[in-house]
């Protein structure tokens, strides 16, 4: 346990030079209280914790919060632990040992996330524009036009484009009550196909999709 205060001391005092304000939880119990407190922009968040771990701290979050950018950090013998947390719509995780270089990569697309998020009108790849405002797409200014599902696909996978959007996130945010049975989604995803570049969705069979707008 020495060895792990160590380490959050030690990432906590690093990433000082680089954000403002750190707020530091020595267990998963403890975290949860100062998210609530806090309402902090980005949280950094350890799978084994004593008392809460940070799998079952993170379920409580997103309870209440599906927004805020979460970053899980794990060893590599935490994998199975994973499989838990692809259903809490994580931005990242990260391996330890932890390095500032990972840190600080996972940081900036946490901040792009934040800042897309608060933005209307999102740049695509090869000149396309989404307007999240007035859900209209738009290719060399013209409107390319999007059904509900269409458009409630593609703005799902842009506000979560640095990870998948899993399968189970698509049946609650897009088809809700409804059944999304295979054909349904392939036939949304293909119509998406022919209106943008064909490279810009792509798939992960058996776990999701995701956006290639790199």
């Amino acid at each position: 346990m020495e060895d792990e205060k160590h380490i959050r001391e030690r990432t906590a005092d690093t990433l000082k030079y680089y954000v403002k304000n750190i707020y530091i939880a020595e267990n998963g119990k403890e975290g949860y209280d100062v998210y609530k407190e806090k309402s902090p922009d980005v949280i950094l968040c350890d799978i084994l914790m004593p008392i809460v771990n940070g799998i079952e701290m993170i379920k409580k979050i997103r309870e209440i919060d599906f927004d805020t950018p979460i970053v899980m950090i794990t060893a590599h013998t935490e994998k199975k632990y994973l499989l838990d947390a692809v259903k809490l719509h994580l931005e990242n995780y990260i391996v330890k040992p932890l390095t500032l270089k990972d840190l600080l990569s996972t940081l900036h697309k946490c901040v792009d996330k934040i800042h897309q998020k608060n933005s209307a009108v999102c740049s695509l790849v090869n000149g396309y524009t989404f307007d999240l405002d007035n859900k209209v797409l738009t290719y060399k200014d013209e409107d390319v036009k999007l059904n509900k599902k269409e458009y409630m696909f593609l703005e799902i996978l842009y506000k979560n484009k640095h990870r998948i959007v899993n399968y189970e996130e698509l049946q609650e945010n897009i088809w809700g009550d409804s059944i999304m049975t295979d054909n349904a989604i392939r036939s949304v995803v293909s119509s998406l196909r022919k209106k943008l570049p064909t490279s810009l969705i792509i798939n992960l069979s058996g776990v999701g999709y995701r956006l290639n707008n790199d």
